[in-house]
């Protein structure tokens, strides 16, 4: 049995969480929630940078970060479920995946600025800057968005994406880039998954 730390709200977990689901491997997991405050807690054991997600396998290895993980879960699974065997796909999953996760570092960090720094502290130009990138991913993503229909390592760390900025609202998506609603909701269809692992839904 493997074991997840994780939270119900944080985008990078929910990434494994809905690829587990969709592979139908979560007879295999047990999920653990994870504090990663603490500094005596097992998720610094077994990942040292104090970040969620990390799986830790039957033998005691601890597998971090997400990215790592969905990779893991497309072995289990097989192989070409998450992550195209064929180049061109398999970068551009990857391309994908890699902007998701670049938008929700920048919007974590939004949070966690407004959460742990004392407002006289807080660097209204520095939010600007991690508020840029975001808005700079949306457009190239509502210009070139990957197929919806395909449940890959870059479609679920997207939608896993616009679903953090729609319960944290970092930037506005829906009315900046009206055209990723649809796309939202196809990958819906496409992935049950996203649902179930909304954090209403934990």
């Amino acid at each position: 049995m493997m074991l997840l730390r994780t939270t119900d709200t944080s985008p990078f977990g929910r990434k494994p969480r809905m690829a587990a689901l969709h592979l139908g491997l979560m007879d295999q997991i047990e999920i653990h929630t994870a504090d990663a405050l603490e500094p005596e807690s097992d998720l610094r054991r077994e990942n040292p940078l104090g970040k969620i997600p990390v799986l830790t396998l039957a033998d005691g290895r601890g597998v971090y970060d997400s990215r790592v993980i969905l990779e893991y879960f497309d072995h289990l699974a097989g192989g070409g479920r998450l992550i195209p065997t064929d180049w061109d796909a398999r970068l551009a999953a990857l391309t994908a995946q890699a902007l998701a996760d670049g938008v929700m570092d920048a919007a974590v960090l939004i949070v966690y600025e407004g959460r742990h720094r004392p407002e006289a502290l807080r660097h209204e130009p520095w939010l600007a800057y991690q508020r840029g990138k975001i808005e700079r991913a949306l457009a190239q993503l509502a210009f070139a968005p990957p197929d919806p229909a395909q449940v890959n390592v870059g479609t679920i760390a997207t939608a896993c994406m616009l679903g953090y900025l729609d319960w944290r609202k970092q930037v506005d998506w829906r009315a900046a880039t009206p055209s990723l609603i649809n796309w939202l909701e196809a990958f819906r269809v496409a992935c049950p998954a996203f649902d179930a692992t909304a954090a209403s839904a934990s």
